[in-house]
């Protein structure tokens, strides 16, 4: 089955409105006619200014996080709601330096992951092993968990309204990047086990690599049988850097 690529900036903690406007306004041109899907995950700030900007170009505006609760006394947090408000596409969820810095668990994420579907968003579940993890020959185990957990609650019919993101803990912000049978290895493990719950299912999931994409090494990843895009983090940030790889997709 033909799956169209998505490929995600995930901005992170960068970019002001203004900047998210000229780079908005600067990247569409590089793009115009792109078969890729395209895809920015923004600061909150930016989701209003990122959506009135893309509205009728195809690309489509993620938040980087969301409480799994509607409404409450959880100060600082963001519903599912107030963005179907702002009118975002979907949110990234599970995100490894969320899970580091900010303890989030697998439970926490089951919910939340249940919560942005029913609210009308698309979530993407971030998944991945640190490199202690790796040495140790536990990748498959902990990939093994955080899909099944992430997953959990979602009905057997949705699981391809998910998008999955393999980021190996190792490769994110380092310049080091999976070898392309690293990546296919992963994910291709990462479809087998949504096929173990739902096998038309798995033929339809979008699963990204994340973890120093760059534009010389987004093709040949893109390109592997089980690799549907990527979240891209810091060649995101720059307007030239971000449309050669969704060129290369």
């Amino acid at each position: 089955m033909s799956r169209t690529p998505l490929i995600a900036g995930n901005w992170k903690m960068y970019k002001t409105r203004r900047e998210a406007e000229e780079f908005v306004r600067a990247l569409l041109p590089k793009i115009s006619g792109a078969s890729a899907d395209v895809g920015i995950c923004a600061p909150f700030t930016a989701l209003a200014t990122l959506v009135e900007e893309t509205r009728g170009s195809g690309v489509a505006v993620y938040a980087q996080n969301m409480h799994e609760e509607p409404e409450g006394a959880f100060t600082g947090e963001i519903s599912a709601r107030m963005l179907t408000d702002l009118d975002v596409t979907g949110v990234v969820l599970g995100h490894s330096e969320r899970r580091e810095l900010f303890c989030e668990t697998d439970k926490h994420l089951a919910l939340k992951v249940s919560a942005a579907l029913e609210a009308g968003l698309q979530p993407i579940l971030c998944v991945g092993e640190t490199e202690a993890e790796r040495e140790a020959g536990d990748t498959q185990r902990k990939l093994r968990h955080q899909v099944q957990e992430g997953l959990r609650d979602v009905d057997d019919a949705r699981l391809a309204e998910v998008v999955i993101a393999y980021e190996p803990i190792w490769a994110i912000g380092t310049g080091t990047v999976a070898t392309p049978e690293q990546a296919q290895e992963a994910i291709a493990f990462v479809r087998a086990l949504v096929g173990d719950r739902a096998p038309e299912q798995a033929e339809q999931v979008r699963i990204l690599y994340g973890g120093s994409c760059k534009p010389d090494n987004a093709g040949e990843l893109v390109g592997l049988p089980d690799v549907d895009g990527a979240l891209v983090g810091g060649a995101s940030l720059e307007v030239d850097s971000f449309a050669a790889i969704v060129v290369a997709a």
